[in-house]
């Protein structure tokens, strides 16, 4: 794993450990307990959400960006950020949507920095769909291919990557998260923060604008 608790902070970013630490296995990403360990700046708490979420905040990230690097340097910001917010988590939302945002916000940001010097931004298509066998990919595809279409996979993956990369930034994001992340709608709102009605409209925007780019094939 190319992210891992081995990441290092500064002992002041932590405040003292006033509430007792509980073993790993008495501890839940829901429970009241876990939360105030957080809260209160426990740093095996903070290891605990780590090794939990960790990997699913750096596969999102390298999703969008498709590069290793800067995904393991957008999952070190996420968690460094979250590491100075999580005393204002009110635990409205589950922790993972919670990481997903500051991810996402961490990523537009780099993103932004990225646009600045013209370097472009991928995304992989490869990748499932949550815990299906599903693609990206074969969320776009005619589900009534002949087997002489299917010979042109590999050029409309090629299309396809280089249609994410000039969709509008909120466009790619709401696809990633609902066909690559598998996320629900509200899940997603809660992440990008905005109505169930906006992801629904982005979700159904970017795929039709990605058609159109792809009407050739």
């Amino acid at each position: 794993m190319v992210f891992s608790k081995s990441m290092t902070f500064d002992h002041e970013e932590f405040g003292p450990a006033v509430v007792p630490t509980l073993p790993p296995v008495a501890r839940g990403t829901d429970d009241s307990v876990f939360l105030d360990n957080l809260r209160a700046g426990d740093a095996a708490a903070f290891e605990v959400l780590i090794d939990r979420y960790s990997s699913g905040v750096y596969a999102l990230l390298y999703r969008i960006t498709e590069n290793p690097e800067e995904a393991s340097d957008l999952t070190q910001d996420t968690f460094l950020r979250a590491l100075r917010s999580i005393k204002g988590f009110r635990g409205d939302s589950e922790l993972k949507t919670w990481l997903y945002r500051i991810a996402i916000n961490e990523s537009r940001n780099r993103f932004r920095w990225w646009k600045r010097r013209r370097r472009d931004v991928t995304i992989s298509i490869d990748a499932t769909i949550g815990d299906s066998q599903t693609t990206l990919l074969d969320t776009l595809a005619d589900r009534s291919i002949s087997p002489e279409e299917s010979a042109l996979n590999r050029e409309r993956e090629y299309a396809l990557k280089t249609a994410l990369q000039e969709l509008p930034e909120a466009y790619r994001e709401a696809i990633v998260l609902c066909d690559v992340e598998g996320l629900t709608y509200d899940e997603i709102a809660v992440a990008l923060q905005i109505g169930i009605g906006t992801v629904k409209s982005r979700i159904s925007r970017g795929r039709q604008e990605l058609r159109r780019r792809l009407k050739d094939f």
